[in-house]
């Protein structure tokens, strides 16, 4: 692997790291909307798709040869979009989903 596949490849894994502390955030928004099957659900699917695309990108940029300063990119570009993607959360909050109360459930006033 060239010089240049590895620069390409560390600045392309720490926009990723960011990419996926947004992403990240989003999704934890998702967490609190759904019933528990549906909450793993897509969580794993989440998961799936990110690393698949990592890799498919890594693929084209070196032949998906990967070391372990990747990882470290992409965790010092998670680090530091975390709090810049927490705020954009709260900015972009999702509303909130009430929940219906059942007539078993509701007081009875007399």
């Amino acid at each position: 692997m060239s010089l240049s596949e590895q620069v390409v490849a560390l600045i392309f894994s720490f926009i990723y790291g960011g990419i996926l502390s947004v992403l990240y955030n989003f999704n934890y928004n998702l967490l609190f909307y759904k019933k528990k099957s549906i909450k793993i659900f897509f969580n794993i699917i989440f998961i799936l798709d990110l690393v698949l695309i990592y890799f498919l990108v890594m693929r084209k940029i070196n032949n998906a040869i990967i070391h372990p300063y990747f990882y470290l990119f992409i965790i010092f570009g998670f680090s530091l979009f975390f709090d810049f993607s927490k705020r954009l959360r709260k900015l972009l909050k999702l509303p909130e989903v009430k929940k219906k109360i059942k007539k078993d459930d509701q007081k009875c006033k007399k």
